[in-house]
């Protein structure tokens, strides 16, 4: 069995666990598995994954002492995703405090071609739809296919909106 399946089966003990294995980061989620994998190897004394999470399964014992040793590994987890939220913020407030226009004001203009590239293709789309009804099914799954490079735009312009709103909330008295 590989780390991750090992991992969402030892998730039934371990609170929170999917927080750490869940998302779309597949190199991180591989790493928090051989991690958690690890953890539980050493708590159970057995060499392999499969092994310990049999003997999870089996000794509820064993699932209350993997349950406070992934805490405490936890720790360390928040402390290095904090320290990397931290410096991401300070990145941020760097550009925003900078006397550079061009600096200063990226996150608007980005916010702003997004929405002109959004609407512009949304028109294009309909147009060619309304004009060109035989083709709709083609021009859907066109579009379609664009998603992941409008998953990246958005995501990005989200966590842009979200922590200028933020600086902005700071700010005010």
């Amino acid at each position: 069995m590989d780390p991750i399946t090992i991992a969402l089966g030892l998730a039934q003990f371990v609170p929170g666990l999917i927080r750490w294995i869940g998302g779309e980061d597949a190199e991180k989620a591989a790493k928090v598995a051989d991690q958690v994998v690890g953890v539980a190897r050493t708590v159970t004394g057995k060499s392999g994954g499969e092994d310990a999470l049999a003997a999870v399964k089996a000794d509820p014992a064993l699932a209350l002492q993997l349950q406070q040793a992934w805490m405490a590994h936890e720790i360390e987890l928040s402390r290095e995703e904090t320290r990397q939220l931290a410096e991401i913020n300070a990145t941020m407030r760097a550009e925003a405090a900078s006397e550079d226009n061009y600096v200063r004001r990226w996150r608007p203009t980005f916010g702003y071609a997004v929405a002109l590239t959004w609407t512009a293709t949304m028109g294009a789309v309909s147009w060619a739809i309304i004009t060109e009804p035989a083709q709709a099914p083609s021009i859907i799954a066109a579009l379609v296919n664009t998603s992941p490079i409008w998953g990246i735009a958005l995501g990005v312009l989200g966590v842009a909106v979200v922590k200028r709103s933020q600086d902005k909330a700071l700010r005010q008295p």
